[in-house]
Order: structure tokens, then C-alpha cells, then sequence
């Protein structure tokens, strides 16, 4: 079979079949209107939604996890999803690879979920409260500042200096935290202070 087509007539064939076929990809046909009406539910609509910071570097992503269980009732929460928080300014939604599987990192057997503490000569750590934490370091803290604090200089001149202990403040946080942390810091004295993001 011989088609005798001008170039003007194939040209204005192939518009018509792509205007066509952009409609239809629209969903102006009938058949994929119809396929459209019909909604499959979310898989995590029936989850609770919670944003966060990512633990790992000093970029603080943002980012959303999806959890079943009610929290308020008792019952423990089981995370499903992690993703990327496309509302957040830093990463707009995007995660690196280690943000991508923070559900495994959540989820892993070895994480630690409690303070462990290992005596001076001892070769196993044993588990403590995080009260019995908070006071060893605190108590730690005190005796070193007390036995080591440089409250005047060689000139006379009060500095109130204690240059033995030094602070590492994490850098995903927000800046009334930061804030915080370093007028806490400064105001024990502690000379030796800086911030994930250096590390």
C-alpha cells in the first residue's frame, strides 16, 4: 500500500497525535479519568507523624518519622518509615545515605538504649539509671573544677579559668539551645569548648 504524504501533511499528522496523546496524559480521556477517581489509601495514614532532627553529622537534616502505638496509653511506639522533611530549610526533603536508613540504625541490636558504666579495673560495662549518669558526671565535674580552677592569672587579674576539662556541644540544635549550652559553659569557666560541626 502506497501513502502519498506531503511533508506539510505529516507534520500536521504527528501535532495532531501528540496533542492528542498529551490530553489524553492529563486524564481528559474517559478511561483515565475513571482510573484516577479511584484513591488507594496511604499505607501511613493511620500512622503518627513526628519531625526531628538527624542524629549523625553536623548538617541537622530534617527529617519525619511514621509510628504505630500510642505513646500516651503506654503502649510502645514501633517505627515504620523515616523520610526526609521537605519543609525543613537545610536538606528540603533529601537524605544521605546514612539518613536513609536511620530506621535500621533505630532498630539495630546493638544500640544502646541506657547509660553503661565500667568500674576503674573492671572489664565489663554494667547498666545504670540515667539518674546514677547524671550524678557521676556532675560529681566528676565538681571535683575536677574545684582542684583545678585558675580564678586569677599571673598579673593578679581574675580570669576564673578551668582549662582541665573540655565541652563538645552537638551543632543540630536549635540556636536558643546553642545559646544556651555555651552561656552554660562559659559561665563554669571551661576554656576548652567547641562544636560537632569542627570534628
Amino acid at each position: 500500500m502506497n501513502i502519498d504524504l506531503s511533508r506539510r501533511g505529516f507534520l500536521r499528522l504527528a501535532g495532531a497525535g501528540v496533542a492528542a496523546t498529551s490530553l489524553g496524559a492529563m486524564g481528559f480521556g474517559g478511561a483515565e479519568a475513571a482510573e484516577q477517581a479511584h484513591v488507594r489509601a496511604f499505607k501511613l495514614a493511620t500512622t503518627t507523624e513526628t519531625r526531628n532532627t538527624c542524629p549523625y553529622c553536623s548538617v541537622a537534616c530534617g527529617i519525619i518519622m511514621y509510628s504505630k502505638g500510642d505513646v500516651k496509653a503506654g503502649e510502645t511506639a514501633q517505627l515504620l518509615h523515616i523520610e526526609g522533611d521537605a519543609d525543613h530549610p537545610t536538606n528540603r526533603g533529601t537524605l544521605c545515605p546514612k539518613g536513609a536508613a536511620l530506621k535500621d540504625f533505630v532498630h539495630a541490636p546493638t544500640r544502646l538504649t541506657k547509660p553503661r558504666y565500667r568500674a576503674a579495673g573492671a572489664s565489663d560495662f554494667q547498666d545504670i539509671t540515667w539518674d546514677e549518669a547524671l550524678d557521676k558526671i556532675a560529681r566528676a565535674m565538681k571535683d575536677d573544677r574545684d582542684a583545678n580552677l585558675i580564678q586569677v592569672n599571673e598579673a593578679g587579674v581574675p580570669v576564673n579559668r578551668w582549662t582541665t576539662t573540655g565541652f563538645l556541644a552537638a551543632s543540630a540544635t536549635t540556636n536558643e539551645t546553642a545559646w544556651l549550652t555555651y552561656k552554660t559553659v562559659r559561665s563554669m569557666g571551661i576554656v576548652g569548648f567547641d562544636n560537632q560541626a569542627r570534628v
